[in-house]
């Protein structure tokens, strides 16, 4: 029995790693890989970006300034209380008629005027009645939260376009993938044609060695093709916040965009213009220049205020019991206006100053809406230069592999020859190239023309 215990627990002990190896959920079982489209991506990328995150803490952080702002308006309260010890007694001196009589030849007697203990307790209200300053710096803030929400837009922008680029990028480099192991799978087909036409003496030992060669030349543009597919994937769960070590499966295609956009430069700029955040926000600085010379100019004018106070106080002994002195309370009320009259021309060179900044302001206003003219006008023409290659292309690539069939079927009948057919696999590959290479860039031009245009696809679809 105890050589059968034994052998048991040996066979649990070796067996259990088996067990915990093969048990699901294990951490070296394979995960499956996170199938994502476009939506997909730009949807997980605006829930896990840092940049959006930073973006929302500015804008409660202006949130925070308003209700700052609205302080010196507001009533302040306050309270207090002072309590102090007496080391030492004050005295007053007060005249005597009777000082000489008494010896004090200084005329003046001196009385205590001091407690042991004293303390005060204070009740201070206050209130704004007229502060042009204040009001100005209310509307400034609020212009400022604005700002901030057109930064977020355009931070959320800048996410997406990120987003999207990082996914075609690596959509071409899987595609491009594909085209090289699909030329390697023709030259594949081609040296076995190569080689049985060899056993039968058709063709000559040199042309089996050049396709060999054909085959093995795209090694290395296989291995470089693999590269850039991982660099990518790498880049894009990067933008869309995951981890590297995350599998991801692209499950959309390149495919030529569907969106509209407008007809010319004039009608795309004007759309611009009013929906580009960076427009947005130089516009709303301009105002906020605006307030900020309100509110130099509003220190040249009269502050009002009204306070009050209620009081209680008392004094007392060391040899009095503090509930047997006396709090007697007192109260006032009154108005306080305070006008600047001259001020080392401190006023208006604050003045001076907010006109300058609110016409540089202007400046910039007006040449960010010049670049943004003729930032439209390059990237309509891309467009349009992208999607007239991609017409060329689509007819192109039918022709060359109807030629690169009739070249293959002439090789192998033997009329053909292998200049002539390695002619068609390269005119085959590059009508495949440039088409590929077409299409992404009409997507690149799709995704830098909705940036120019401040057009934000919904993270639900594409546009």
């Amino acid at each position: 029995m105890f050589r059968l215990s034994t052998l048991t627990v040996l066979l649990c002990a070796l067996l259990m790693p088996l067990v915990a190896h093969a048990a699901p959920g294990s951490p070296d079982t394979p995960q499956a890989p996170l199938r994502v489209s476009v939506a997909d991506a730009v949807r997980i990328g605006m829930e896990k970006s840092r940049r959006l995150e930073i973006a929302r803490l500015e804008c409660d952080m202006s949130a925070a300034k308003v209700r700052e702002a609205w302080s010196p308006v507001l009533p302040q309260l306050s309270s207090g209380f002072t309590y102090t010890r007496s080391l030492k007694s004050s005295v007053l001196f007060f005249p005597s008629s009777f000082g000489a009589l008494e010896g004090n030849q200084s005329g003046f007697t001196p009385i205590n005027i001091s407690a042991d203990n004293s303390g005060k307790a204070t009740l201070d209200l206050q209130q704004s009645l007229f502060n042009g300053t204040a009001f100005a710096g209310i509307r400034g803030a609020g212009i400022v939260k604005k700002i901030s929400a057109e930064a977020y837009r355009d931070a959320e922008a800048a996410v997406v376009s990120d987003i999207r680029m990082a996914y075609f990028d690596a959509l071409i480099s899987r595609d491009q993938l594909q085209l090289v192991q699909d030329s390697i799978e023709r030259w594949e087909e081609a040296r076995k044609d190569t080689g049985a036409m060899f056993r039968q003496g058709v063709a000559a030992d040199i042309d089996t060695l050049k396709a060999y060669l054909s085959v093995e030349n795209l090694r290395p543009d296989l291995i470089q093709a693999e590269n850039r597919v991982l660099n990518t994937m790498t880049r894009l769960k990067n933008a869309m916040g995951l981890d590297p070590a995350v599998p991801l499966a692209l499950s959309d295609s390149l495919s030529v965009p569907v969106a509209t956009y407008p007809a010319d430069a004039a009608i795309a700029w004007r759309e611009a213009l009013r929906a580009r955040p960076d427009v947005r926000q130089l516009e709303l600085q301009v105002e906020a220049e605006r307030e900020k010379i309100s509110a130099a100019r509003a220190e040249r004018l009269p502050t009002l205020t009204a306070f009050g106070e209620l009081a209680s106080q008392s004094a007392f002994n060391d040899d009095t019991d503090i509930q047997d002195s006396a709090w007697p309370v007192s109260s006032s009320v009154g108005l306080q206006v305070s006008l600047p009259i001259f001020t080392g021309y401190r006023i208006s060179s604050r003045v001076e100053q907010a006109k300058i900044a609110r016409f540089q302001s202007m400046a910039r206003l007006e040449d960010l809406k010049a670049n943004v003219l003729a930032e439209l006008e390059v990237r309509l023409s891309n467009m349009r230069e992208a999607r007239k290659r991609i017409d060329v292309q689509s007819k192109t690539i039918g022709m060359a592999e109807r030629s690169y069939r009739i070249s293959l079927l002439r090789f192998r009948e033997g009329v053909g020859s292998r200049l002539e057919l390695t002619d068609a696999e390269l005119q085959l590959n590059k009508a495949r190239t440039n088409y590929l290479q077409a299409v992404y860039d009409c997507l690149s031009a799709d995704v830098a023309l909705d940036r120019s245009l401040g057009r934000t696809p919904s993270p639900a679809g594409e546009n």
